[in-house]
């Protein structure tokens, strides 16, 4: 499994915000500090309090107001299912981040959620994914 931890200003605001995306939150593992977002059976996106996301490094979180650490995709089912989840974002406080790109094979749309953290929703035709041995 995976588990991406990303500061956020306000842990309801951000819960609030991933649930209208349709995701859902582990209870054991959410609290007033944290919210563990469940992606899939094998990814969670742990979304921390900004003062509690500190006490696990010596380094100073970036500004995502200004910087940005990292940009983080999702593979959906369709272009269909991207879009929606890009105009859902924009709809409950998220920002636009770059214009839709189809690559053909690939097609891909960003948001900017209301941390200021890069999502890249996209689509992938399986036809053209390559089987890894």
């Amino acid at each position: 499994m995976i588990f991406p931890n990303l500061a956020v200003a306000d842990v309801e605001r951000a819960k609030q915000f991933f649930a209208a995306l349709g995701f859902s939150f582990n209870p054991q593992f959410t609290d007033h500090n944290a919210a563990c977002m469940v992606v899939n059976e094998q990814a969670c996106v742990m979304l921390l309090k900004t003062e509690f996301f500190r006490t696990f490094t010596t380094r100073t979180p970036v500004d995502t107001r200004t910087h940005l650490e990292s940009l983080i995709a999702l593979e959906l089912e369709s272009r269909d299912a991207v879009d929606a989840m890009v105009k859902t974002a924009l709809a409950n406080g998220g920002q636009a981040a770059m214009p839709p790109q189809d690559h053909g094979f690939m097609y891909q749309h960003s948001f900017l959620d209301p941390d200021g953290h890069q999502w890249e929703p996209f689509y992938m035709d399986p036809s053209h994914v390559q089987p890894t041995s």
